[in-house]
């Protein structure tokens, strides 16, 4: 007989081949589901189970999560897997493709602390296989309540958690911390100023009034960059080019189904020029419902000056495998992976983001 393979990391691998896909949450919620009834069985109940076919009677786990463990057991790569890996994406091209290896980290994710699918640990786990050296965990801030923002007191627990999750993760791989946090309607910063100073990299983002005019929205956003703490500017227009829910798992999926929107109006080549001279990083956002900022504004604050952070903003493991759709419209707008932050070690990224303080 073949020896049998883990059923639970072919599950968790099929969730994650499902989310990087952009597949519908329930497909994905199914896998990890299953992954995680599964989880503390003892294996000798588990093989008696797939055997006699009572695995369905476990709260989670369904007939092709089933049929799917049973296969692994037998020492088969799962069906459901096996299609999986024979339909993934395109190669990308030689620039993307160095482009994409020269990254070392991603600058904006979330967890279930707010509005993302997964705990911090399995975000990080999914990183470490993705071969990361670092992970920024950048929940929401208080003001963005449908996504369950973080109050200062919940932030102040999550970097005791980070702190506790690091030790015990592989050596070479580290958490930093951080936050999304909301460029408010004056330009302000959704968080206490000490806490600020205490993350390790700031992302600021326009969540509210996206349609404001034209002169408002750029004054909010030159004070918002002028603001020492924040270290790169997030998803700056605000665009949706897709309808599609972005297979988003978490308590926030309901606050963050995709329509499509119009790019927020203001004056871009002011708003990258002090970006450029506060040494604040421009996000090219890796959404695919997001692509922010079209390649037209790459191009213009990459002749500004900016540097960039090619993030993927992964609210699920599988997400964090997105960085390359980022990198593809980076290198078409001929982007050098010197003007990208995240090309840097976590020490460098760190110096820079408390120097630029």
């Amino acid at each position: 007989m073949a020896r049998a393979r883990d059923p639970i990391a072919d599950l968790r691998r099929i969730a994650f081949l499902l989310e990087r896909a952009n597949e519908a949450t329930y497909r994905v919620r199914a896998f990890r589901s299953a992954a995680k009834a599964l989880a503390g069985l003892p294996t000798a109940e588990l093989t008696e189970r797939a055997g006699n076919g009572t695995l369905t009677e476990l709260a989670g786990v369904g007939d092709v999560t089933a049929r799917c463990v049973a296969e692994s057991l037998a020492g088969e790569e799962p069906v459901y897997l096996r299609r999986l890996v024979a339909t993934e994406g395109s190669d990308l091209d030689a620039e993307a493709t160095a482009l994409r290896a020269a990254l070392r980290g991603d600058c904006h994710t979330h967890s279930d602390w707010s509005d993302g699918g997964s705990p911090i640990e399995e975000m990080a786990l999914a990183a470490v296989e993705l071969g990361h050296e670092y992970l920024v965990l950048t929940d929401h801030s208080p003001r963005l309540t449908v996504a369950r923002g973080l109050t200062a007191e919940r932030l102040r627990r999550q970097l005791d958690h980070v702190a506790q999750v690091n030790a015990a993760l592989p050596e070479g791989f580290r958490i930093l911390t951080g936050i999304e946090v909301d460029i408010l309607a004056d330009g302000s910063l959704d968080q206490d100023d000490d806490l600020l100073a205490r993350l390790d990299v700031v992302v600021g983002s326009v969540h509210s009034g996206l349609k404001d005019e034209r002169s408002k929205m750029t004054r909010r956003m030159l004070k918002a960059v002028a603001n020492p703490h924040l270290d790169i500017l997030g998803h700056v227009t605000g665009r949706m080019v897709s309808s599609r829910p972005a297979g988003v798992t978490g308590p926030g999926d309901r606050g963050h189904r995709a329509r499509t929107r119009a790019e927020s109006d203001f004056d871009a080549d002011a708003v990258f020029a002090a970006c450029a001279e506060h040494d604040t990083a421009v996000e090219i956002n890796s959404r695919p419902e997001r692509q922010d900022p079209p390649k037209r504004l790459i191009r213009r604050a990459l002749e500004a000056g900016c540097r960039f952070a090619i993030n993927t903003d992964a609210h699920a493991p599988g997400q964090l495998d997105w960085q390359r759709f980022g990198c593809e419209r980076a290198a078409l707008c001929g982007v050098p992976a010197d003007r990208v932050i995240n090309t840097w070690s976590a020490e460098q990224l760190v110096a820079w983001t408390h120097n630029r303080a």
